[in-house]
């Protein structure tokens, strides 16, 4: 709303109800030094004091945030377009007021002049736009204070002021004129700094790794590969500025993700440097170690963590105990969390979703019958659909007998008689249930379906039986069960629910852990952004399946709200709340920044708090800046609330930037460099970079192996003791081609997905030539191996990709939800393959092979190995590259040929693929 003197900004009516909605912003419509902000009571914030002005998109609204070096104000409630408009007006009102400043005060001009000209010509130092705010800063009066200031932007000068201007300033006004420059001095600095290069942290840093130590904008983020050497380039960083003298070492911050990386970093700077780690000057920590310190310092000791923090299972048991607790306490609670366990356990996601029916069929089950797919419901009952899954789980519920797809003879139109299958049969009333693939507008995504189901339900009525049905439709629309409830009301079939006893007993482990596993993200994320009930149920309704979004919603609500007062009861803190106690200390500057340079590792590990920790302290000290290194590739801690859109998106979070890469790998030979990087990619959503090893490729160095074992389950315990016995045997047998010392030892590594795989239970084996380590693909996460095994990569809840991770459930309260098919799950699998410097072996149950074995086999073509545990090549199936083919002898006088990505066949040598592709034999299709 526009008035005589001032132009308002506020949320719209509705959102003006809410809490974080009650304020206004004015803009003067005349240049003035301050602007009015009203959160309540008045208040003037000077242009001066501003330091940045940034958008955030929350849940459901946009919120600007305006920074000054004591407090950060959020204004929230705000659409995007709104956002963008409040932000970007707010800008041009203080430009104007810096802008006015200048031209009061043309005389200091040549002081400043004078402050740069030997900072450029002296061709000494990389130049970013806070390195010659700096200068000018030195210079008093307030034309030097709208010059230096971060928010000033030369397009608003006018030709006559920009003429008045002395050349130098040249550089702040013409921003190609600085990037020329820059250019200029990297290369010449290239071969100044050589020697120093040459010889740093053990090592010659490669040519991007010398760019990335010598550029230093003020935002910068160094995009790696697996095994770039990124931590020696981080090395190289603190080792370059502190030589070139642009830092004391007390002013630069190093931050790891975990204590043994910021111990490591420690060690090696210290060495780099001549000093033993502890009297090492620069600040390397962690986030956790340095949000305790600062609320330390300012409140005089250390924070009162909970007590189970610190424990790998402690979060899952408080979270467990809180679920156990509300069950007794809380009926409401109960009825909704049942109902999650039994009737939701899984999203109902249209095939349309899907890119393929054979992905939407993963999906829904991990069983199969031929070519049918089942789903298991409980009380042993198989279904064909999630919605009939609901329907079943429902009646068992509620201990209704019922019977699935009974057989039942109709007379058609022409008098033959026809066996029918309806959906369920409910024998206490004579009733037929059918529950129909029809939507709203009565169409279905099944070509003739309609008219089937109209003939079937035509047939049951010649036949006068009692029917009735219910329709996708009303599950879409949340309506299902209550109509399910009211058709048996009419037929007076008691409803009783069973026993939470019998009903948790009944109920798949899997299940309960996966939404505890949910939970656990969700209260992180739902606490650091203030989400309400209200806002995670206005949400649900953009999830495919809004009925089960807005009962979780109900849930975790309480559970997070349960979960806030045990701390507060406790008179504790989680490691998220001390993260957030000490960035308000920042920002209310409480705790005074010392830091001018802010190296931050793992960066594709953020999460927002941390973000809002590192931008506290780089917009709390002025001219600070920060380097931040990591691989968006390899973003796996989504469940300990890490946002990789925060990388993704550097620009939005972080401002104007130098984004390098360091895409040579040390570790990985080319083929595998090759594969991995092709096989990430496919995410578009991931940041593109073109993979170069240092190591040449070997010829099929990824390979498949099939495992069977009794009644169809693969025994991979037994096969990881096997095949490092295999490789143990091959490497003695070529040992003068690798072996260094009488010591040395190839390093194997067995990973796996979930530690309930874990082979080595009982102790390592121990071997001549190799030396085997066991991990999770998590914890292997830095580490290499010359040979890799990873474990049942396979299609399954807990395979690769594992089905329990990703759940559109994440949507409610992830801001920028990613929406590629289990994106983190690639991720983690990319994790796992490039651990491997020589080769790689996938073991997969030779039943269902995980799609991305598919992926693999696709991408690597003829360095794609398909072989039995004793290294035997199988042949493949041209289709599918993943099924071998066999001659299948039906009888004495037919050959015929087929493929199966499944089973190696014993007597009859019959393989078929699971996708049942023909093979073709010459011309002609058998």
């Amino acid at each position: 709303m526009i008035f005589s003197r001032y132009t308002t900004y506020r949320p719209g009516l509705f959102a003006r109800l809410l809490p974080s909605g009650r304020w206004k912003l004015r803009l003067p419509t005349a240049t003035t030094a301050s602007v009015e902000l009203h959160t309540g009571t008045r208040a003037k914030l000077l242009c001066l004091d501003i330091t940045a002005i940034g958008i955030k998109k929350a849940l459901l609204w946009h919120t600007v945030e305006i920074r000054t070096c004591s407090h950060v104000e959020t204004l929230s409630c705000l659409g995007e377009d709104a956002a963008t408009r409040l932000a970007t007006d707010l800008h041009r009102f203080i430009n104007r007021y810096l802008l006015e400043l200048i031209r009061s005060d043309q005389e200091v001009l040549k002081e400043v002049d004078a402050k740069l000209e030997p900072l450029i010509e002296g061709k000494r130092q990389y130049l970013a736009q806070a390195d010659l705010a700096q200068a000018i800063a030195s210079v008093s009066g307030p034309a030097a204070a709208a010059l230096s200031h971060p928010l000033f932007d030369a397009d608003g000068l006018t030709a006559a002021m920009e003429a008045d201007l002395p050349r130098s300033l040249f550089f702040l006004t013409d921003p190609d004129r600085r990037h020329q420059y820059n250019n200029e001095f990297v290369a010449t600095e290239l071969t100044r700094y050589a020697p120093f290069f040459d010889d740093l942290d053990g090592r010659s840093l490669s040519d991007q790794q010398r760019e990335s130590c010598i550029r230093l904008e003020d935002s910068n983020l160094l995009i790696a590969s697996a095994g770039s050497g990124k931590s020696a380039t981080m090395v190289g960083k603190v080792a370059y500025v502190l030589d070139k003298g642009l830092y004391q070492p007390e002013e630069i911050l190093v931050l790891a993700y975990n204590r043994a990386a910021a111990e490591e970093l420690r060690e090696r700077i210290a060495q780099q440097l001549g000093v033993q780690p502890a009297d090492l000057q620069c600040k390397v920590t962690t986030f956790h170690a340095l949000g305790r310190s600062i609320i330390e310092l300012v409140e005089a000791g250390p924070p009162q963590l909970a007590n189970w923090v610190d424990h790998p299972t402690g979060e899952a048991r408080v979270i467990a105990k809180i679920i156990e607790d509300l069950m007794q306490s809380d009926a409401g609670f109960a009825k909704v969390w049942i109902d999650l366990l039994v009737l939701y356990p899984q999203a109902d996601i249209p095939a349309s979703v899907f890119d393929s029916n054979a992905d939407y069929h993963r999906y829904i089950s991990a069983r199969r019958r031929g070519r049918d797919v089942s789903i298991g419901a409980l009380g042993g009952v198989y279904v064909k659909s999630l919605q009939e899954q609901t329907i079943a789980n429902w009646l068992w519920l509620n201990t209704v007998e019922f019977q699935y797809e009974r057989q039942i003879a109709t007379e058609g139109e022409d008098g033959t008689i026809r066996h029918v299958h309806p959906d369920f049969y409910y024998p206490a009333s004579n009733t037929i249930h059918e529950h129909l693939a029809i939507d709203s507008d009565g169409s279905s995504p099944f070509a003739d379906y309609v008219e089937h189901a109209d003939s079937k339900l035509a047939a049951y009525s010649r036949a006068e039986l009692d029917v009735f049905s219910t329709k996708s439709a009303q599950a879409n629309g949340g309506t299902l069960l209550l109509q399910l409830e009211a058709e048996l009301a009419k037929r007076e079939i008691q409803l009783r629910q069973r026993s939470l006893e019998e009903i948790l007993k009944a109920v798949e482990p899997i299940v309960i852990k996966h939404f505890q596993k949910l939970i656990a993200i969700c209260i992180k994320h739902i606490r650091a952004g203030d989400l309400t009930l209200e806002m995670l149920l206005e949400r649900a309704n953009s999830l495919h399946d809004k009925k089960r979004a807005k009962t979780f919603a109900q849930a975790i609500s309480k559970i997070t709200e349960a979960y806030a007062k045990k701390l507060e009861d406790d008179k504790r803190i989680d490691f998220d709340a001390m993260i957030a106690n000490a960035t308000r200390l920042v920002e209310e500057a409480r705790y005074k920044s010392p830091y001018s340079l802010i190296l931050v590792d793992e960066f594709q590990d953020i999460s927002d708090s941390r973000a809002n920790l590192i931008k506290s302290l780089k917009h709390q000290k002025p001219f600070s800046k920060i380097f931040a290194v990591g691989d968006d590739w390899q973003s796996i801690y989504r469940f300990a609330g890490s946002d990789i859109s925060i990388f993704t998106q550097f620009e939005e979070n972080f401002g104007a930037s130098w984004q390098g890469r360091l895409e040579t790998t040390y570790r990985c030979n080319q083929v595998i460099a090759d594969a991995a990087a092709n096989f990430i990619q496919r995410n578009p959503a991931q940041l593109r970079k073109a993979v170069r090893s240092a190591r040449p490729a070997i010829a099929r160095s990824i390979r498949a192996i099939p495992i069977t074992g009794e009644e169809g389950k693969p025994d991979f315990g037994k096969a990881s003791l096997r095949l490092p016995d295999r490789l143990d045997r091959f490497l003695g047998g070529i040992a003068s081609q690798w072996r260094t010392s009488s010591a040395a030892r190839l390093k194997v590594m067995v990973l796996w997905r979930y530690n309930l795989l874990d082979p080595f239970a009982g102790g390592l084996p121990r071997f001549e030539n190799i030396e085997v380590s066991g991990l999770s693909f998590h914890r292997a996460k830095g580490l290499e191996a010359d040979y890799t095994i990873l474990l049942d990569v396979s299609e399954g809840e807990y395979g690769v990709p594992s089905r329990i991770e990703d759940d559109e459930l994440l949507n409610l309260v992830m801001p920028q939800p990613e929406t590629f098919e289990y994106a983190e799950e690639r991720r983690l699998f990319y994790v796992a393959l490039t651990r491997a410097s020589r080769g790689v072996f996938l073991l997969m149950n030779d039943r269902q092979p995980s799609r991305y074995i598919h992926e693999l086999a696709n991408i690597a073509g003829g360095n794609f190995r398909l072989e039995t545990i004793d290294g035997e090549a199988l042949p493949q199936c041209p289709t599918c590259h993943v099924g071998h083919v066999t001659e299948e002898r039906a009888r004495p006088e037919t050959a015929l040929w087929g493929a199966r990505s499944t089973q190696i066949a014993v007597t009859q040598r019959n393989l078929v693929c699971a996708e049942e592709h023909p093979i073709i034999v010459g011309n002609q299709k058998c």
